[in-house]
């Protein structure tokens, strides 16, 4: 017996309801669940990079790179210890960890690390 796929229940007027990319059907990861991405990112040779919005925006395809990225980066407390000044620097906004294949040219993965309060 099979069990039934579950509808998701989206609606583009609920802000609440709208997802993110990676992992964003699952509840949101906690600090050893971002260590472990950013351990796969860096171990894979993939550049992290940082970048934040603002909620009603997060659907577009624009977002604000934190600093440059950063080439090169292995140490995965340096990665989040970036990311927890991009939150303490924007605390109202989206924040999104992207992990860059510099051999394919494009990005690896991408994940929200911080999702803000959406105030409608």
């Amino acid at each position: 017996m099979t069990t039934p796929m579950k509808d998701y229940q989206s609606r583009i007027s609920d802000p609440n309801s709208r997802k993110l990319g990676t992992f964003s059907y699952l509840p949101p990861m906690d600090a050893e669940q971002v260590r472990k991405q950013i351990n796969y990112i860096v171990g894979r040779g993939w550049t992290p990079a940082i970048e934040h919005t603002e909620p009603p925006h997060a659907s577009g395809h624009y977002w604000y790179m934190w600093k440059l990225p950063m080439f090169g980066e292995t140490d995965v407390d340096r990665v989040i210890a970036e990311i927890e000044e991009c939150r303490a620097a924007n605390p109202a906004h989206h924040i999104r960890l992207l992990g860059y294949d510099n051999i394919a040219q494009t990005q690896g993965t991408s994940m929200v690390v911080h999702r803000a309060p959406i105030t409608v």
